[in-house]
């Protein structure tokens, strides 16, 4: 078969654009390294129960010809985030809101809650703000900062917080209110089922061709001459052999077992907010879909630091490596067969609808 596309990965990015594309008549390859199709929203079952295999992953947006197009592809549960805090065993609300609050000072009216925090933040004497730490403090007070925020997100970017950057906290979701709803958006839930069954959908034209365990850069050079069009969604700098040096991600590590109980911790993702525990959650699978299973499935999740070679998850939009992304950007001009997309193709953490919502803008892009 003579192809219009190579897809480099089949995770969200790259199997919309091959549905899109397939629509329209286009021949599509896809091809990707893992032994498996739907890239990190990959879920499997394990005892009856879907697992999510690279970390939590629920569906949530305010875009309603998103929310559409992806029920296109699988029936949704009315599943809302509501993760827990455990601090040393003291346990509290996420997102900071009414019920954060009360755990922590007693207050019970959200004028209260609101003293309480402004006078924490006049305490701390911070007017201009030089890293996570006083941003942190700046916004919520102290309480908040050492027993939700600090051990955490240290762990998290394996830094101080006095050495990272203001910008990851400024958007610090504090309500007065007693919801603990972590998203705002208007629609939100996950796939009865799974998320691997979307993909699957998504992949199953007979103009797809779908190749697993086959990594790019093995035939770099014959892909490039045979392929009119590349769609790559792996990381930028790698296609180009680093000229500029690697970007920065953090990875992660998992550990999945499967429990003779029927339920371990009460709730889907409960987070790990003290230094001490080397975890940051433990995500409890069958609570996603409600499940009632005899046993269940946890997993836990380790932050460690990223080289090559290992699973990039969370890039380190510093300026640093803003910078240098710009560059590769710059490059990527000089491959015009070559479409850069998706999280490590843009240097971009994306949540599921802005993945889907890129790529039907290239789409359209394409083929208007």
């Amino acid at each position: 078969m003579k192809y219009d596309y190579l897809i480099v990965g089949a995770g969200l990015f790259g199997s919309t654009f091959a549905y899109e594309a397939a629509k329209r008549g286009k021949k599509v390859k896809v091809i990707d390294k893992r032994n498996h199709i739907a890239g990190n929203v990959y879920t499997h079952e394990m005892e009856g129960i879907q697992v999510h295999k690279y970390g939590a992953h629920i569906f949530h947006t305010n875009n309603k010809e998103i929310w559409n197009y992806v029920n296109q592809f699988a029936e949704f549960n009315h599943f809302i985030n509501s993760p827990i805090a455990n601090y040393k065993g003291e346990i509290y609300n996420l997102p900071f809101n009414m019920n954060t609050f009360n755990k922590l000072w007693g207050v019970v009216t959200p004028e209260e809650a609101k003293a309480k925090i402004e006078e924490q933040k006049k305490a701390a004497q911070i007017d201009n703000p030089r890293n996570l730490e006083e941003q942190a403090i700046s916004l919520v007070g102290i309480d908040i900062y050492e027993k939700l925020i600090k051990g955490y997100t240290e762990k998290q970017w394996g830094r101080k917080a006095t050495e990272l950057p203001t910008f990851i906290i400024k958007r610090i979701p504090v309500r007065f209110t007693y919801d603990n709803n972590y998203f705002d958006d208007k629609y939100q839930g996950i796939p009865i089922g799974g998320y691997t069954q979307i993909v699957e959908k998504m992949l199953s034209s007979d103009l797809i061709d779908v190749e697993l365990e086959q990594d790019f850069f093995d035939h770099k050079n014959k892909y490039l001459k045979q392929y009119p069009r590349i769609i790559f969604t792996g990381m930028i700098d790698q296609f180009f052999d680093y000229e500029f040096g690697p970007l920065e991600y953090r990875s992660l590590r998992f550990e999945t077992e499967i429990l003779d109980l029927e339920n371990y911790q009460g709730n889907a993702v409960v987070n790990y907010t003290d230094a001490e525990t080397p975890y940051t959650r433990i995500i409890e699978h069958k609570h996603f879909e409600f499940g009632k299973q005899p046993k269940t499935v946890i997993t836990r999740e380790y932050p460690k630091a990223w080289k090559i070679g290992e699973e990039p998850y969370y890039p380190i939009n510093d300026e640093n490596n803003n910078e240098k992304y710009r560059k590769y950007q710059e490059l990527a001009k000089t491959v015009p067969n070559v479409i850069f997309g998706g999280r490590l193709g843009s240097y971009k953490y994306y949540d599921m609808h802005q993945v889907i919502a890129a790529a039907l803008t290239l789409i359209k892009k394409e083929f208007n």
